[in-house]
């Protein structure tokens, strides 16, 4: 090979493809498999009574997106959602962050977190319930639940990940605990509450769903599942999960756009 050649330059297609591969890659799996999908149950392979198919899930979304019972559910699973979520993710934050910086309150709290954590929280919802009755406030308490502990694990993590680098440096400058906190411990801790958060998301929303299996008064998206399930409509089922699931994509994808921008702000593993 000569010194100082050049590369033949590639085909435009080929750079599109490449600047393009995983957002491809991605959407033809998901092609793929609503083909293969659509296919078996055409064939038979795949009982249609139990697993229904694309088309008729299409079918089902047009015949459902027209009415205000369907909204009405929306609705309703998205407050549950968005307060439950905010007050236990502001709780989670807050305790995160005390529990990660004041070495004795995570020695008091880190054996209740252990617990709660690893207690099914679902086995409380009868008693929540019990106390709360057939209303809003039981399913916000079941997304509160979902989301706090894992907000606030993260959160004492991303505390105590801080480089200590970082804090010998501020110490050494003079700087009040107050001042070092704000302006080191903070920062550094925002990539690993914005982590918890998307893995919040997750809990939370199998909240709203147990929740209002549970609690909800004929209404929700939960209870519109369950209810197509009493009646043997697997397109109502299965388009009431893929709600459930934009709206946690919707969720998740906000919060990634969070932590992309605060990226730079993560420790590196060497440190």
């Amino acid at each position: 090979m000569v010194l100082g050649a050049r590369r033949a330059p590639q085909p435009a297609l080929r750079r599109w493809y490449a600047g393009n591969e995983r957002k491809i890659l991605g959407l033809g799996s998901f092609v793929l498999f609503f083909a293969l999908w659509e296919l078996g149950t055409d064939t038979g392979l795949l009982p249609a009574l139990f697993v229904s198919s694309p088309s008729e899930i299409i079918r089902e979304a047009a015949s459902e997106l027209p009415t205000y019972q369907f909204w009405n559910d929306v609705r309703i699973s998205v407050v549950e959602l968005v307060i439950g979520f905010a007050i236990g993710s502001a709780a989670g934050i807050i305790v995160g962050l005390l529990a990660g910086w004041y070495r004795r309150f995570n020695y008091f709290i880190d054996p209740w977190l252990s617990f709660f954590y690893a207690l099914p929280r679902i086995a409380l919802l009868p008693l929540i319930v019990l106390w709360l009755g057939l209303t809003i406030k039981s399913v916000i308490v079941a997304v509160i639940l979902g989301a706090f502990f894992t907000v606030t694990i993260n959160t004492a993590s991303g505390v105590r990940r801080v480089d200590r680098r970082l804090l010998d440096v501020a110490t050494s400058f003079r700087a009040s605990r107050a001042r070092v906190f704000r302006t080191v411990v903070l920062p550094s801790s925002v990539p690993f509450i914005l982590a918890g958060l998307r893995l919040g998301v997750g809990h939370a929303l199998t909240g709203v769903f147990i929740g209002e299996l549970y609690a909800a008064n004929q209404a929700g998206l939960g209870y519109m599942i369950v209810a197509a399930g009493q009646q043997f409509e697997p397109s109502v089922i299965l388009f009431g999960v893929m709600i459930f699931t934009i709206l946690g994509l919707i969720f998740i994808e906000s919060l990634r756009l969070l932590e992309e921008r605060f990226q730079r702000w993560r420790p590196k593993a060497a440190a």
